[in-house]
């Protein structure tokens, strides 16, 4: 779904499972396997600060407590992955069916077996998955327990020993090749050429896959030998993203110019790198100056000598620091790599901005939208739904799901936001994040998404209602969430008759202004501003059953504030903000102020009156 202007926030309804294209099946792929490493970090963190605390020339070393670098490295570490990938296909049980086969190729090898583990973890799950479906109607009742330990203690001895002798030697050579791959690629410095693909992955949202799938591994095995790796730097450097923004807060203009100071904060220091993606995306020539930045960056950190540890998760300047050797000097290389890579970066996207004379840089959600369509090649299907109908698809809906590549960060955050704003809407609602592979078909279900994912939330859950959006943390289509949930619940009631209404508005503190003539009104006018169209559209939509049901010929419609005609025939019903506006362009039209456009206890008067 695009995050268009005009959108009335119309989700994606239920549809039967589409087909999964080639960019969603590459991006399921990778999300396979970061959504081993992602949910371990921790322990890679822990492992990390054991490293650079406790091993000898470490901050404080201690020659007991870093004997449990090796064995986290070599089994804590592979295991984890083993259990997770095994757990994603078939739950518990395959986790400990993946975790038994994993023992076969760290035992089988003389290297830190993540690679091994990313195979025979899931392998183990599929093997028991596919045993369980077909013999779970043929095991005698009293016999389950017997059959399901024995199965599963057998498969995994059976895996184990396949891959002590087949999978260990043949991802050892693999790796081993891989390994002399990166070592020719920096010792011929070459390195910083991987960032010219690096960078625009990330921003199509394949930044968990290229870090935790491909590089954290990589990396651990050479930090394992060496004490640390370039690896762990080439993806979280927020250099190139921290140029993006400061390029917009000082060129920018419109939303994209306010928006950028606290984007700056969040990215920089709470290491979340998706959210200067659309700023990205707005403008498609600003690939070019995150390219800059990268390659900018790893040229400095190879040229340096600089590596971290362990992998940065989040990807903020906290943890890179804190995933540094004890090294002065790598203090001081890694800050300049960043500063140059911002540097880069920021020229770049300065002169891209300031050259550009284009008036969508003025609305950053506009912008998203535009840029959504351009990506996706098709427009939200549901944009053009009447609001009735939208908000009728939320009618079943009692709890809401932020979906992203990993389940952490963006998605946490967008959760966060959404929670706030229904809760301060006195709406009783769960929202919660969660990784997209862990998507469940529920009922009831809304699943929020960015929209490079959002043919794989469609997979996931076909049957669910589901919106899209460029960015989990400044969508205005969470206003618009809010105003449906509310919607829903007002247009449930058939309002009271005409009689009865009267006699409600007599007694109501709201009384229209004495100076309004409502004999003379044809037509109602809500009016919307600042670009947020969702409340003045359901308002709209509701006025027009209002009106419909009360039998007056009068038109109701929702227009921008330049759209208006200076006539007292014009009834223009708006927030106290809008009206201000009003005021100082028009002389002759009628003004209704509320501050609630949904349903105001003035509505029911004002239909009454009306010729």
């Amino acid at each position: 779904m695009s995050e268009n202007v005009n959108t009335n926030a119309a989700p994606t309804a239920p549809a039967a499972k589409p087909k999964v294209g080639l960019k969603a099946r590459v991006q399921k792929f990778g999300s396979a396997l970061s959504n081993m490493v992602m949910p371990n970090i921790g322990a890679f963190i822990a492992w990390g600060l054991i490293t650079a605390i406790f091993m000898a020339g470490g901050w404080w070393p201690n020659a007991g407590l870093a004997k449990m670098i090796q064995p986290m490295v070599n089994y804590l570490l592979p295991l984890l992955i083993a259990f997770t990938g095994g757990s994603m296909i078939a739950g518990h049980r395959g986790g400990v069916v993946g975790a038994i086969a994993t023992m076969g190729v760290i035992v089988g090898s003389n290297i830190p077996m993540f690679i091994g583990a990313m195979i025979m973890g899931p392998l183990g799950g599929w093997c028991i998955k596919k045993w369980d479906d077909a013999i779970s109607d043929k095991i005698r009742s009293g016999f389950e327990m017997l059959v399901n330990n024995f199965s599963a203690g057998i498969i995994g001895m059976l895996l184990a020993i396949v891959g002590y002798y087949a999978i260990g030697p043949v991802v050892t050579g693999a790796s081993a090749m891989m390994a002399a791959g990166v070592n020719w690629i920096i010792k011929m410095k070459l390195l910083p050429l991987a960032n010219v693909f690096i960078e625009p992955a990330k921003i199509l949202f394949l930044n968990n896959a290229i870090n935790q799938g491909i590089l954290t591994p990589l990396g651990i095995q050479a930090a394992a030998s060496a004490g640390k790796s370039i690896l762990f730097l080439l993806e979280p450097d927020p250099g190139p993203g921290l140029g993006i923004l400061l390029a917009f807060a000082l060129f920018g203009k419109g939303t994209a110019k306010a928006s950028a100071p606290s984007a700056i904060i969040i990215h920089f220091l709470g290491g979340i790198h998706e959210i200067y993606f659309p700023y990205v995306l707005m403008k498609p020539a600003l690939f070019l100056a995150v390219i800059a930045g990268g390659v900018t960056g790893t040229a400095t950190f190879s040229l340096l000598n600089v590596g971290l540890r362990s992998t940065p998760s989040p990807g903020s300047i906290i943890s890179l620091l804190l995933m540094s050797p004890k090294s002065i000097s790598n203090y001081i290389g890694l800050l300049v790599g960043v500063a140059l890579a911002t540097a880069a970066s920021f020229i770049v996207a300065s002169i891209i901005l300031k050259h550009d004379k284009s008036e969508d840089t003025a609305d950053l959600a506009a912008a998203q939208g535009k840029m959504s369509e351009m990506k996706s090649g098709k427009a939200d299907a549901a944009s053009d739904a009447e609001p009735a109908d939208v908000i009728a698809s939320y009618k079943d809906v009692d709890h809401i799901i932020f979906a992203c590549d990993a389940g952490m960060g963006s998605s946490a955050m967008g959760a966060s936001l959404l929670r706030d704003k229904v809760k301060k809407a006195g709406i009783d609602m769960s929202v919660t994040n969660t990784a997209i592979s862990n998507l469940k078909d529920e009922p009831g279900l809304l699943v929020i998404t960015q929209n490079e994912l959002a043919d794989r939330a469609a997979q996931k859950s076909p049957h669910a209602l589901r919106l899209s959006v460029d960015n989990f943390l400044s969508s205005p289509k969470y206003d618009q969430v809010v105003v449906n949930l509310k919607a829903r619940d007002q247009v449930s009631a058939e309002p009271a008759p005409a009689s009865q209404a009267a006699q409600a508005t007599t007694a109501a503190p709201d009384d229209l202004p004495a100076n309004l003539d409502l004999t003379v009104v044809d037509q109602i006018v809500f009016v919307h501003h600042d670009g947020h169209l969702g409340t003045a559209t359901m308002a709209t939509s509701l006025m027009k059953d209002r009106v419909k049901k009360a039998n007056k010929q009068v038109s109701v419609k929702n227009l921008g504030i330049d759209e208006l005609t200076d006539s007292n025939s014009l009834l223009v019903v708006s927030s106290a903000e809008a009206a201000k506006n009003l005021k100082t362009r028009y002389t002759q039209v009628q003004v209704l102020i509320t501050a609630d456009l949904l349903n105001s206890p003035k509505y029911d008067k004002m239909v009454l009156e009306l010729k």
